[in-house]
């Protein structure tokens, strides 16, 4: 883990009522005197934030590329606030278990969240009884980072381009297989939305990690992916991937020779796993514009960035309202993908 001057993360598994009497008027002075005094002292506390190290929720496991690019963010966000940032990994329930955490504790700026698009859109179709509403219960601060999905296809195999792997796919419908860390992953759902695009019918073959997926990949059982480009970085640099697009509006910095899906013919064509910083509602917003100009100031870090790219994340910053529309948008968006699919919510 590269070091920001003395930074440090550290992980941890965990009015009155109406009326007036003149014999109330001391009172009353003294009662505005104290809602002037709590005023005085909220607006001193933002000044003076953050006095103590602050808690992160990441509803992921510990060494996942989310949790890894969290802690890069973290460790720039903490020379800039002088305070350490106390990393606690809640994985569960696709993300929902350390979310609902978050969108429930304290607003006090002493513990914020970082999730992504499956917690924060997705799950509201995919689960019957959210424990937590995204736009309700969490106060965004900002979003720094997404991992667009990149289509790869075993090499041994005829496609060339995604073209030529749309052509492939209808003259050979449910033959191709493709794999995913489960349903209703960010794989899973950039999958349906290909075949919706698209009009092809592939095969899912669900695993419980990527570990399990590689090989089948390697050996052609499960030769398509729409996978975050961590877990198959090393499958394009060895040739045994064909990466054929990105799901994003602009090519990868990591992966610079791969087209985008509108480039390589499929316009539309967009899915990312994104993580974004927030803290529980109602958080001040001195406290809440304190800390995304330190996220601003993190991701604009080019050894910061330079980490990002490593990990297959693209930097990207978009502030609290920008962030707010977005989650909207794309809660939508994957709403619409999911219903389509015919997935019944868990």
């Amino acid at each position: 883990m590269t070091k920001f001057g003395r930074s440090k993360i550290t992980d941890i598994s965990q009015r009155q009522s109406e009326g007036f009497h003149p014999h109330r008027r001391s009172l009353l002075a003294l009662g505005g005197g104290a809602l002037l005094a709590a005023a005085g002292m909220q607006a001193a506390n933002a000044q003076d934030y953050p006095a103590r190290p602050i808690q992160v929720l990441v509803p992921f496991a510990g060494g996942s590329a989310s949790d890894v690019i969290t802690r890069i963010l973290l460790n720039r966000m903490s020379t800039s606030l002088g305070q350490a940032f106390v990393v606690d990994n809640r994985p569960g329930a696709g993300g929902n278990i350390g979310t609902d955490a978050a969108a429930h504790a304290a607003p006090d700026g002493y513990t914020l969240l970082m999730s992504t698009s499956g917690p924060l859109a997705a799950n509201k179709a995919l689960y019957k009884d959210l424990p937590y509403d995204p736009l309700k219960d969490l106060a965004p601060i900002g979003l720094f980072a997404t991992l667009p999905n990149v289509i790869v296809i075993n090499s041994k195999l005829p496609p060339k381009s995604l073209r030529e792997l749309i052509d492939y796919a209808k003259g050979h419908p449910r033959e191709l297989n493709y794999g995913t860390v489960g349903v209703g992953s960010s794989q899973h759902l950039a999958a349906a939305y290909f075949e919706q695009l698209t009009g092809t019918e592939l095969t899912h073959v669900p695993y419980r990690n990527i570990a399990a997926y590689t090989p089948d990949f390697i050996a052609g059982q499960v030769p398509l992916g729409f996978q975050l480009l961590p877990n198959v970085l090393g499958l394009i640099k060895s040739g045994d991937a064909r990466p054929l697009a990105v799901a994003s509006d602009k090519r990868m910095t990591a992966v610079p020779d791969v087209p985008t899906a509108a480039e390589a013919g499929l316009k539309n064509y967009e899915s990312a796993a994104w993580l974004a910083l927030l803290a529980p509602a109602n958080t001040d917003r001195a406290v809440v514009d304190k800390l995304y100009k330190a996220m601003v100031e993190a991701v604009n870090d080019p050894k910061v960035r330079a980490l990002f790219v490593e990990q297959g994340a693209e930097p990207l910053v978009m502030d609290p309202q920008g962030l707010k529309n977005f989650m909207t948008s794309e809660t939508t968006k994957w709403i619409g993908v999911i219903k389509k699919i015919g997935i019944e919510p868990m």
